[in-house]
């Protein structure tokens, strides 16, 4: 009887066993990517396949699908998450021009989004910010320096935002066959860049050629040359129809035009606008069932539970439903989600990689890159080692918070600019005052305040004063109404009053002053061009930034940040604020004279550009044409020099001149490099009205090399054939 019963159990447990391998094949992670979809998505009842709508999914036991959050940050570093290595805002990650250096960020910040997710799903977390699915980049372009979410950008230029959006996605996604590191997310899709307090309502309706050549290259460039895998559609209406339920984007263009294979997930409760302030659906049912249909996969605060009555009510098919729903579970099998961590070599990266040493030495050194030097009258800078008293004066001196700028994570350090002057300047006496709070406000008693800073700034050989505005009062959908702000966005270009004052005082004493500007957009700073010694440009400068300030003060490292947006002379200076026209805006568009143009920069030392050569004086689709020059360092620093190339084509519809290359090269003092660039005939291309398609338009370009938009240093003509 033994016997028998031992040779019965142990086929039974075979059987078993068999009966679950084949119940779920879609584990066996050597299966076809395709199959293991199709397999999985016909196992799940309609009420589960609902609910991987929404950013939120919760797990289903039965079919060993974990519960995971498609909602997670990393603008500049993994945000909202805890522990995490802090970067420059984007806007001065934009001023490095650097591609490589975005890219080695971008490794770095995969690397702590892999070893945080794996901690945390080891302890058995799987909420939101703990996923591997990101809401960042935001290539949007920065068309108006009144929006308070430029910062998040990397300015007003398509090709500049572009290449180093490109960067950042292919470091962030990695380069593994079988698995994605992470996966980003192009926000927002398309032509959302302000005002603030509209941004759930308004209709943008830019002309063909803007949309074709500002708002959508950017895009164009992370699909087809970053693959990146994620969009995320805006809240905005473009044309009439909310972006999320806009079929012409998200499958016209997107999926057919740029060939995209990804998923799109949209903005956080854009649904809800579709009935409430878009007024094109009457309830979350018809506007669930218009996403889905229109091609926006997964709900950030979306309406998983409408999903199923949208159905019933024959607003929505099931077969639609599953294109969705196989678009996300593709995404999730391509990060390993259903597979052993043994299997996924990310897995492996340990958790002592977050915001370790190394990170934070890539924070400075990205953090020192983007300073950008507006002024340097008489030599100020660099600094006198031999000053036995510096007074730091201003309101954000002493403020390490602004630094991080928004959808940031938590380092475990930051240094003010005040903490890393005095580390710094070690051997001299740093005297501080707060001078003055970032603006005015009824209530506030300046003249306390003002008095302290004169009678600091007496005591001092030179000042330092640390300025600009700040992340409370710029950024995305902010409760602030306060003379030159608005609902996060600015009324003005101006520094606030209270500083000018302030500056004005202090230069009465008739010290030395160097005005260091903290701040995420362009500022009309006429007065303190005309009257200050040095201007510094500092952005938000992530964990770093106050020893990268240090760093250029000293001379310790020669600044060579370059501005990714044109700074005005004034507000009046450009078009109404929800104008989506680009005419008028930016250095390709505007004719009025400007305080600083895009791509400008000083250096300590100067640097010469001679003997421009062209590989051919025609260029056409079948062969690049070849752009090379010499730099030659004739200065007394070592430095870094960002070379810009840009065209002009001739004709009445075409921009002042356009970004088509950059490059960031060291150069020694003394030292010379040859510098070359590639220009192909399919980066020049423009909105034909005839055929309502980009195209190479054939015609006269002149080439123009130089340190800015401002002016070229060297130029040649071609003609584009």
């Amino acid at each position: 009887m033994k016997v028998g019963l031992k040779f019965l159990i142990i086929p039974f447990f075979l059987v078993v066993s068999f009966c679950s391998a084949q119940e779920f094949r879609y584990l066996n992670n050597k299966l076809p990517l395709e199959t293991r979809v199709e397999d999985l998505l016909k196992r799940m009842t309609l009420e589960e396949k609902a609910m991987q709508m929404h950013n939120a999914t919760p797990a289903v036991e039965r079919l060993k699908i974990p519960a995971y959050d498609w909602w997670n940050e990393a603008l500049h570093g993994v945000a909202r998450a805890g522990l995490a290595t802090s970067f420059p805002q984007p806007i001065g990650l934009a001023a490095t021009f650097n591609e490589k250096g975005i890219f080695e960020m971008g490794t770095a910040v995969s690397d702590e989004a892999r070893a945080k997710h794996h901690q945390f799903a080891r302890e058995g977390k799987r909420e939101i910010y703990m996923g591997l699915n990101f809401y960042s980049p935001n290539v949007n372009i920065f068309r108006d320096p009144r929006w308070g979410r430029g910062h998040e950008t990397f300015g007003e230029d398509p090709y500049l935002t572009g290449k180093l959006s490109v960067a950042f996605v292919k470091s962030m996604q990695g380069d593994n066959p079988n698995y994605f590191k992470t996966i980003t997310t192009a926000k927002h899709f398309a032509v959302h860049s302000g005002p603030e307090p509209q941004r759930h309502e308004f209709d943008a309706k830019p002309n063909e050629r803007d949309l074709w050549e500002t708002y959508l290259p950017a895009f164009k460039m992370l699909a087809q040359d970053g693959h990146v895998y994620s969009f995320m559609c805006a809240y905005n209406r473009l044309y009439g129809k909310p972006c999320c339920s806009d079929s012409f984007l998200l499958n016209d263009i997107l999926r057919k035009k740029w060939n995209f294979k990804g998923f799109v997930a949209t903005d956080c409760g854009a649904l809800y606008d579709f009935y409430m302030f878009h007024k094109t659906a009457t309830d979350s049912v018809e506007a669930v069932a218009q996403a889905i249909k229109a091609g926006a996969d997964n709900q950030c605060w979306g309406y998983a539970k409408a999903v199923i009555p949208a159905i019933k009510r024959g607003l929505l098919k099931e077969s639609e439903l599953d294109t969705a729903v196989a678009r996300l579970l593709r995404a999730k099998f391509k990060l390993g989600v259903f597979d052993a961590e043994s299997d996924n070599p990310y897995s492996k990266i340990p958790y002592s990689v977050v915001n370790n040493k190394a990170h934070q030495q890539q924070a400075l050194q990205m953090a020192r890159e983007s300073i950008v030097l507006l002024k340097n009258a008489k030599q100020t800078l660099p600094l006198k080692r031999n000053l036995k008293n510096i007074a730091v004066i201003g309101p954000n001196a002493n403020d390490a918070e602004i630094l991080l700028g928004n959808y940031n994570g938590e380092p475990a350090h930051v240094i003010s600019p005040l903490e890393g002057i005095k580390n710094k300047f070690s051997t001299s006496n740093i005297l501080y005052a707060k001078g003055c709070n970032v603006i005015d406000t009824p209530g506030y008693d300046k003249k306390s305040d003002y008095d302290e800073a004169i009678k600091t700034a007496k005591q001092a050989e030179l000042i330092v004063f640390i300025g600009g505005i700040s992340p409370r009062l710029e950024g995305e959908d902010l409760k602030v109404k306060v003379p030159g702000f608005l609902g996060g966005d600015k009324t003005n270009l101006d520094l606030p009053i209270v500083q000018t004052e302030l500056l004005k005082e202090l230069k009465k004493l008739g010290k030395p002053i160097v005005l260091v500007l903290l701040n995420g957009s362009a500022l009309s700073i006429n007065w303190e061009e005309k009257e200050l010694d040095a201007i510094v440009e500092t952005w938000y400068g992530g964990e770093k930034g106050g020893e990268a300030l240090a760093d250029v003060l000293a001379g310790d490292y020669n600044p060579a940040g370059r501005l990714p947006i044109t700074f005005y002379k004034s507000v009046n200076d450009i078009p109404k604020f929800d104008d989506y026209g680009m005419q008028g805006r930016t250095y390709r568009y505007t004719t009025k004279p400007v305080l600083y143009p895009f791509g400008y920069g000083l250096s300590f030392t100067k640097f010469a550009y001679s003997n421009l050569k062209l590989s051919a004086t025609e260029l056409n689709s079948s062969k690049p044409l070849k752009v090379s020059l010499n730099v030659h360092n004739i200065g007394n620093f070592d430095g870094d020099e960002v070379v810009q190339l840009y065209i002009k084509q001739f004709g009445s519809t075409m921009p002042i001149k356009e970004l088509k290359g950059f490059t960031r090269i060291n150069l020694k003092k003394g030292e010379r490099k040859m510098v070359t660039f590639e220009l192909n005939a399919k980066d020049i291309m423009h909105y034909n009205e005839a055929t309502e398609e980009m195209e190479i338009i054939p015609g006269k370009l002149q080439l123009l090399v130089g340190k800015s938009s401002g002016k070229a240093e060297l130029t040649a003509d071609i003609t584009l054939k």
